[in-house]
C-alpha cells in the first residue's frame, strides 16, 4: 500500500465517523415496547354499585335519590321488606365501578377495578363495595366486582378549618373482579400477525419490518413482514410456525426507534419537554418585561387654626414604569444541549421560554413541530 493510499484510507474512515456523530440520535427498544398486536385490545367494562359501612361520611339521602331507591332495592333482593318510613343512613354511596377487560382474559381471573362517587358523599375511605355486575358495551355482563376500597385520599374537616389532600371520592379494589364471560378469540385461526405503532412512524414501521424479515429470513428462510402504513406491520404466518411461539419470538427483537422533532409546551403549568431532534435555526433573540407600578400615598390637609375648614384627604398617585430584562442573545441549536444553553442564557422564568419558542416558530426558526397543551 503506498502512502497515498494510506493517508487516503485514513481521511474516509474520520469522514464516516464524523458522519455518525451528527446523525440523529436514537433508542433501541424491543418491539413488544413500540407496538401492540391489532387483535389484542382492551374492553372497557362499567356497572352502578353501593358502597357500605362509611363512617358518616356517605350520601345524604335527601340530596340523592338515587341511592335510597337502590338501598331499597338492594334490601328487597335480600328479603327484606322496606315499606314505610324514610331511611336516614348516611354510610352508603352509589358509585360508578370501572374495569378494563384484557385481551385473552379467562373465566376466574382477577382484574383491577376503580370506583368513584356519583352522589354528594365526602369519603369512601373504609368502606366495601357490594356485589356489583360490569357490563360490556353490548350490555353482556363479563365481571363482577366486590370487595374493599381503597382510598388514597384524606379529608379532615373542624370548625374553623378544613384539610384535603388526594381525592377522597375515589379508591380502587386491586383483583377485586371476577371474570364471568369470555371475549371470543381467534387468535390462532388467522393467518398472520399485524402490530401497531404506539407513535406512528414511517422510519421505525420499515426498520422493524427490515428487522423481522432479517429474523425470518435466518429462522425460516424467507421474509415474512411488510410496513403497511407508518402505524400498522403486516406478518405472514411461515407454514411450519407456531402462531403463539412466532409473536413470542418476534415481540422481544430489537428495533431502532425513531421520532419526528416536537416541541412539548404546557402553558398552564409552565412545562417545557424538548426532543433531542430539535433544531434551530441561528437567530437572534430579546426578552423584557415591562413592569408598571402604581403607589397611592394620600396625605392628610389641616385647616388654618380657628378657621371654618375641615380636615381632608388629598390624593396622591405615583406612577412609574421600567423594562426588566432585554437582553439579547444568539440561539442557535445545532444540538439540544446547545439549545437549552441559549435559551437559559438570557435568564428568563419557564413562561419567558414558552414566549421565545412561539416566537421562533413564527420567525421560522424552529426546525420541529411545537405542540401546545
Amino acid at each position: 500500500m503506498t502512502l497515498w493510499q494510506a493517508c487516503r484510507a485514513v481521511i474516509i474512515s474520520l469522514f464516516i465517523v464524523s458522519a455518525g456523530l451528527h446523525q440523529p440520535a436514537q433508542s433501541a427498544s424491543r418491539i413488544k415496547d413500540i407496538a401492540a398486536l391489532q387483535a389484542a385490545r382492551d374492553n372497557q367494562l362499567i356497572g352502578y354499585g353501593l358502597v357500605v359501612g362509611l363512617q358518616g361520611t356517605g350520601d345524604s339521602l335527601r340530596n340523592s335519590p338515587f341511592t335510597e331507591q337502590s338501598l331499597r332495592a338492594m334490601l328487597q333482593n335480600l328479603g327484606i321488606s322496606t315499606e314505610g318510613g324514610a331511611s336516614r343512613s348516611n354510610n352508603i354511596a352509589a358509585v360508578i365501578v370501572t374495569a378494563n377487560l384484557p385481551p385473552f382474559a379467562t373465566i376466574g381471573a382477577r382484574i383491577d377495578v376503580s370506583v368513584s362517587s356519583l352522589g354528594d358523599a365526602t369519603s369512601l375511605r373504609g368502606g366495601t363495595l357490594v356485589m356489583t355486575s360490569l357490563s360490556g358495551a353490548d350490555g353482556h355482563v363479563y365481571a363482577v366486582a366486590q370487595g374493599s376500597v381503597i382510598v388514597s385520599g384524606l379529608t379532615a374537616e373542624g370548625d374553623a378549618a378544613t384539610l384535603q389532600q388526594g381525592i377522597a371520592t375515589s379508591g380502587r379494589l386491586p383483583a377485586g373482579a371476577t371474570i364471568e364471560r369470555e371475549i371470543p378469540a381467534h387468535f390462532k385461526q388467522v393467518d398472520g400477525l399485524v402490530f401497531q405503532l404506539r407513535n406512528p412512524d414511517f422510519s421505525t414501521a420499515v426498520g422493524i419490518a427490515d428487522v423481522i424479515n432479517a429474523y425470518a429470513s435466518t429462522r425460516y428462510g424467507q421474509a415474512i413482514a411488510e410496513a403497511r402504513d407508518s402505524t400498522t406491520i403486516g406478518v405472514r404466518k411461515p407454514a411450519r410456525a407456531d402462531l403463539a411461539r412466532l409473536m413470542a419470538e418476534l415481540e422481544n427483537l430489537i428495533v431502532e426507534t425513531d421520532t419526528p422533532a416536537r416541541v412539548v409546551v404546557n402553558e398552564r403549568t409552565g412545562t417545557i419537554v424538548i426532543g433531542n431532534d430539535v433544531r434551530v435555526s441561528q437567530v437572534a433573540v430579546s426578552h423584557g418585561t415591562l413592569t408598571v407600578k402604581v403607589n397611592e400615598t394620600p396625605t392628610i390637609v389641616q385647616p388654618a387654626p380657628f378657621s371654618d375648614g375641615v380636615t381632608a384627604v388629598e390624593p396622591l398617585t405615583e406612577i412609574t414604569a421600567g423594562v426588566e430584562g432585554g437582553q439579547v442573545a444568539i440561539i442557535d441549536g445545532p444540538d439540544l444541549r446547545t439549545l437549552v444553553a441559549g435559551l437559559n442564557s438570557i435568564g428568563v422564568k419557564p413562561d419567558g421560554i414558552i414566549a421565545i419558542l412561539q416566537g421562533i416558530k413564527s420567525a421560522g426558526a424552529l426546525q420541529a413541530e411545537l405542540v401546545l397543551q
